[in-house]
């Protein structure tokens, strides 16, 4: 079973508001998921997501493969780079 972090949309009609979740890939958007890793509003100044490091670190380490929009807000919280520094420091041990 492939795992992807991804968005599920919820919110009304013109007023978007995500969710971040783990999801079998075979899933549709805002379909089953397997957990809820945070949420994102995009109408907020600024638009940051609201996520759980640690659950997102576990389940990046497992495999996970994030889309190109959660990368991004992967980013723009820090926690993409903390996960490349402690895969780089796991390669250095080996």
């Amino acid at each position: 079973m492939a795992v992807h972090l991804r968005l599920a949309r919820a919110g009304r009609h013109k007023r978007p508001f995500y969710r971040v979740v783990a999801a079998d890939s075979r899933m549709p958007r805002d379909g089953r998921f397997l957990e809820i890793l945070g949420t994102f509003d995009p109408l907020k100044n600024p638009a940051l997501p609201e996520l759980k490091p640690d659950r997102v670190l576990k389940w990046l380490k497992q495999g996970a493969q994030p889309t190109v929009t959660v990368r991004t807000l992967l980013r723009r919280s820090g926690i993409w780079q903390q996960f490349e520094s402690e895969r780089a420091a796991a390669k250095k041990a080996s």
